[in-house]
């Protein structure tokens, strides 16, 4: 382990410290309180760009480990740690954040100090969930997540707010009691609630879970990711939440929250029930196809703007899930990649959105067309974001669908043949959204004079384009990174069958066959560009 201090958590308490000192603060200042909240989250997203020194190419395991003991009886102790996977998801909260902060600027008018605490808290409890490895202190940030997205949700969201926060909470809480259960079974079979030597039990034989126990406990940790992702048929709460929250509420569960649950499914899933990932495989994969397809053709017939991004989220994450149970090495960095470019590239759409609400308080498709003559800065931008997200080459959302698609075709065509038709659709229902928002004659007069973006909006906007072209073009970068961790899980899901054995090797062709800009396991140094 190279030495990093107590970076890790620096991270999760930095900003809560925030949090605490705008709840010392007293009068009505807003304007004070969100350059507080600017500065503080803008450092927290400095101080996670540290990690990237300690989590090296071609390097496997946990980087910066703190390990502390925390309570004596149950043993419970405060262990944090951080690996090619969990890092650029880390970065990925900590970088929507500002961008949220700046989003809420002014369409935050009440209760705005109670607003940037609740969405600093969410920030702590994110980047605790992805460097947590002890399953009780996992499990204490994930519950800490809910509070505050449902108060966001309930308190600054839009008419049916509070129907969308219950709903919210009643699914993530039937979701976590699953888990609690899972988590406390494990603790009784082995007397520690730490994840590595959990692993390490299992894999050295001195835990032995029976078939049947182990399909159970995957489906208790399973059922609270799938809900969290959100996988269908568990995807219903979704759509009410993302069209009742706030911008940043929205921001935040599309590009935090839903990684949640897949990479729960990577952490834990996978690792610790190996035997009943396999036996449950073709089940979830075709649950993560309907998914795909189904989330696809509703967004395609949604007369709300909103509710048509939230399922494209179902979709993409269909996407994901694929990926993972594809038990590829390919495909599994492909589904780490996804996770980070729909955060990026989605949380840009509702970025779009929200702006375009801010002008004419409405989601209906139907208020609006033409904008692009009004507003064309703010169009232009519309359609680069939905084209990344539609998965154009060159731009962060092709890389990952590529990936996944690449991964698990080798694996099982078939899976891979279905997926592809989300590909499609996707086109049909962005590019046709985005012909009815800002193409064609103005019908409502209330949109001949919409202003176009502003500066704070421009700067916004412009961040997130240059990152969604960054991801897609140096997207080597991320997966030289995590190649080597996704290879270790997948290592403990197939050991008696390495990444070079994965696919059939054909006369003439080199054992081991790595697409273009993804980075072998064995050869880390070895990339290629698209």
């Amino acid at each position: 382990m190279l030495h990093g201090g107590h970076l890790l958590s620096v991270l999760i308490f930095f900003p809560a410290a925030g949090a605490l000192a705008l709840m010392m603060l007293r009068g009505d200042d807003h304007k004070y309180i969100r350059y507080i909240v600017l500065i503080v989250s803008a450092a927290e997203f400095s101080f996670s760009l540290l990690m990237l020194r300690y989590v090296r190419v071609g390097d496997a395991g946990y980087r910066l480990e703190e390990f502390a003991h925390w309570i004596n009886q149950p043993p419970i102790n405060y262990h944090l740690g951080v690996d090619g996977i969990s890092i650029f998801l880390v970065i990925l909260t900590t970088f929507l954040t500002p961008i949220s902060v700046l989003a809420s600027w002014k369409s935050i008018e009440h209760r705005v100090k109670e607003f940037f605490v609740m969405l600093l808290m969410l920030e702590v409890g994110g980047v605790g969930v992805f460097l947590s490895l002890d399953l009780f202190l996992f499990f204490l940030f994930w519950e800490v997540m809910l509070i505050p997205m449902a108060l966001l949700i309930g308190i600054w969201g839009h008419e049916r707010r509070v129907y969308a926060a219950v709903k919210f909470i009643l699914y993530t809480m039937a979701g976590s009691i699953f888990m609690l259960v899972g988590i406390i079974w494990l603790y009784n079979a082995t007397n520690t609630f730490d994840l590595p030597t959990i692993q390490n039990m299992l894999a050295t034989g001195l835990l032995a879970l029976s078939p049947r126990t182990e399909m159970l406990l995957f489906l208790a940790f399973f059922v609270a990711f799938a809900i969290k992702v959100p996988l269908f048929p568990v995807h219903t709460w979704l759509p009410d939440a993302h069209v009742e929250a706030p911008t940043a509420g929205s921001v935040m569960l599309a590009g935090v929250l839903l990684k949640m649950g897949t990479y729960g499914m990577i952490r834990f899933c996978l690792p610790l029930f190996p035997g009943a990932s396999h036996r449950a495989a073709r089940w979830v994969a075709l649950l993560a196809i309907i998914g795909i397809i189904y989330g696809a053709l509703v967004a395609m017939v949604q007369p709300n703007l909103k509710k048509l991004v939230a399922y494209s989220s179902v979709s993409h994450l269909g996407f994901v899930v694929l990926g993972i149970f594809a038990f590829h090495n390919i495909s599994m960095q492909g589904a780490v990649y996804q996770m980070l470019a729909h955060g990026v590239s989605t949380g840009a759409l509702f970025l779009l959105v929200g702006m375009l609400y801010d002008r004419r308080h409405t989601f209906e498709i139907s208020e609006y067309g033409g904008l692009a003559t009004p507003m064309p800065k703010l169009a232009a931008f519309f359609l680069f974001v939905a084209l990344s997200s539609l998965g154009l080459p060159m731009l962060n959302g092709f890389v990952g669908e590529y990936l996944i698609l690449l991964g698990t075709y080798q694996r099982h065509w078939q899976w891979a043949s279905w997926a592809a038709l989300g590909v499609i659709l996707s086109a049909c229902y962005l590019l046709w959204s985005y012909q009815r928002v800002f193409f064609g004659e103005i019908t409502k007069e209330k949109n001949r004079t919409l202003p176009d973006a502003s500066a704070r909006e421009k700067w916004i906007l412009i961040t997130m384009a240059v990152v969604t072209l960054w991801m897609g073009i140096g997207s080597v970068f991320i997966t030289r990174r995590t190649a080597a961790d996704s290879q270790a899980v997948i290592d403990q899901v197939e050991p008696q069958r390495p990444y070079e054995a994965a696919a059939p090797v054909r006369p003439g062709q080199q054992a081991a066959r790595v697409a273009p800009g993804v980075a072998s396991a064995d050869s880390p140094e070895r990339s290629g560009t698209r």
